[in-house]
């Protein structure tokens, strides 16, 4: 029986959608009263910073953002495919390749505000 790394993709996939269930709200409004010019307290750069600042505050961002960006490219490749584009693999291969590309630069963007 060949193997599949169909497991590995559906598993980045379900665990993005899930946490963009729970946070797109919470982002939605927050960003809302931002565009009302009502921003809580929690977009205050001095909070931001001091938030991003911390290593662990660091890791749920990273998490957040890259299964955010996993999540959104397994949702683009079945759309493509429903859309009629059949060339699964080379579609496959460069929306992963994006996903793992974004996830890697939000890493080299963490080490180096942790850096400073």
């Amino acid at each position: 029986m060949a193997k599949s790394d169909k497991p590995i993709v559906w598993s980045l996939f379900a665990a993005g959608g899930t946490l963009a269930a729970l946070l797109a709200p919470v982002l939605a409004l927050l960003l809302l009263l931002a565009a009302l010019g009502r921003p809580p307290a929690l977009f205050a750069y001095a909070t931001m910073h001091a938030f991003a600042s911390h290593w662990l505050a660091g890791l749920a961002l990273f998490v957040v953002i890259a299964l955010f960006l996993w999540h959104a490219a397994h949702r683009l490749r079945i759309t493509l495919h429903d859309l009629g584009l059949r060339r699964d693999r080379e579609v496959s291969v460069l929306l992963y390749l994006a996903a793992a590309g974004g996830s890697l630069y939000a890493i080299f963007v963490l080490l180096r505000f942790w850096s400073h």
